[in-house]
């Protein structure tokens, strides 16, 4: 009606924040494949070290991969990290759209690239340096693809060092004090990790 196109994330089943651009470290696969713009890549593997990407590789669509990686110094950085259950509508319903806006809902996930500045506090009015000097990352891309299945353990890290249960087994590790009902997990013990995961 008034010209305006709009591309709605509906449902969204995800809690997403921005990590800091030089902190995140490790090893990460993914358990779902990624179609990016006509190409399938599978099995993604990459590893951290001090926030970049130095290794990485995929079983299908690696030189895409790559290709994206060298988009420019931020494309090896995250700008997200989401947090979606197992038990999502999505994830249930077994199917596998090859579209990102759709299977992002169905796990948790991570993106490559550029961060959402609105997880920085006043971080819609702040500069892009500013949001850079507070570990936000820049890059002209920002492509998610999907890290969670349901036997996936997420701990928090919390300001003093301790470690909190976020996800246990795929679900929410708490529940929200006064609510009820069948979204409401309560934390179960950990068990090993599953290496797919």
């Amino acid at each position: 009606k008034n010209g305006i196109t709009c591309n709605p994330n509906i449902p969204t089943e995800e809690v997403f924040t921005t990590p800091h651009a030089a902190r995140v470290e490790g090893h990460v696969r993914s358990t779902k494949p990624l179609s990016h713009q006509g190409n399938l890549i599978e099995n993604i593997e990459v590893h951290f070290e001090q926030g970049r990407i130095v290794k990485a590789k995929a079983s299908q669509g690696e030189d895409v991969l790559l290709s994206l990686l060298d988009t420019d110094e931020g494309a090896r950085r995250l700008g997200e990290v989401a947090l979606v259950p197992h038990s999502s509508p999505i994830s249930q319903s077994g199917l596998l759209f090859y579209n990102t806006l759709f299977d992002e809902n169905a796990a948790c996930h991570i993106a490559l690239g550029q961060c959402y500045s609105k997880c920085f506090t006043d971080g819609d009015q702040a500069s892009k340096e500013d949001i850079t000097a507070r570990g936000g990352n820049s890059s002209m891309i920002h492509v998610d693809w999907m890290i969670g299945c349901q036997d996936i353990n997420i701990d928090g890290i919390s300001e003093d060092g301790s470690k909190v249960a976020v996800l246990r087994d795929g679900e929410w590790a708490f529940s929200i004090a006064g609510s009820e009902g069948p979204d409401n997990h309560p934390a179960k013990p950990h068990s090993s990790q599953n290496p797919a995961c």
